[in-house]
């Protein structure tokens, strides 16, 4: 019986394609949408989606965030982050810009890769993928991050600047200049390799 056709439901970050244009299309497992007041994350051994916490600050994610299944933030992503000492040992995170809503986590979507943002929490690095909703023709003509609108780029840079600080009696959070489509693939080519090194093939 093929993985394809199991009876049993896939691990969404063991189980799942990054997809077969990786890096420039990738596979997303949906984790949170824009209308969650709580910060759901995949549970590592279940593969569920557990309650992480209930949003700290009264901003709520401007796009759709999840995850590229079979990635993990390893020491090579670490590496391509000034000021890392390792990475944050969770699959890659993305956030996924479309011009309909999206209201359902534990979905699957493809999102073809616009560029990045890096975070480093504590010298950790949490690079946060951009990408665009695959077939939306908003977005058609949107080949690297600089073609999105500036407001939507720095939504993003404020929301993942101000997410944490509430929870914690110091901010330990850095959010770092946006970079392009290249950079980005890097990234998610590095956290493959990472992931290969974690768990095998």
């Amino acid at each position: 019986m093929t993985r394809e056709h199991s009876q049993w439901r896939p691990h969404p970050w063991h189980g799942l394609s990054p997809g077969p244009d990786t890096p420039k299309v990738v596979t997303v497992f949906v984790e949170i949408t824009p209308f969650d007041h709580v910060k759901y994350e995949i549970d590592k051994i279940s593969g569920f989606l557990r309650i992480d916490r209930p949003q700290y600050s009264s901003s709520l994610p401007p796009s759709v965030y999840g995850f590229i299944p079979r990635t993990f933030a390893g020491r090579r992503v670490a590496s391509l982050m000034p000021g890392a000492r390792r990475g944050d040992e969770d699959p890659l995170d993305i956030c996924v810009i479309s011009s309909h809503a999206i209201n359902k986590s534990e979905v699957l979507l493809s999102a073809r890769v616009v560029g990045g943002i890096p975070m480093l929490d504590a010298e950790t690095a949490d690079d946060k993928i951009v990408g665009v909703l695959v077939g939306d023709a908003a977005w058609n003509g949107a080949a690297e991050l600089e073609h999105l609108p500036s407001a939507a780029v720095d939504q993003l840079v404020h929301y993942f600047s101000t997410y944490k600080r509430m929870g914690r009696p110091e901010n330990t959070v850095q959010v770092c200049t946006p970079y392009g489509k290249h950079h980005a693939q890097a990234v998610i080519l590095a956290s493959i390799d990472d992931y290969v090194e974690a768990f095998g093939t």
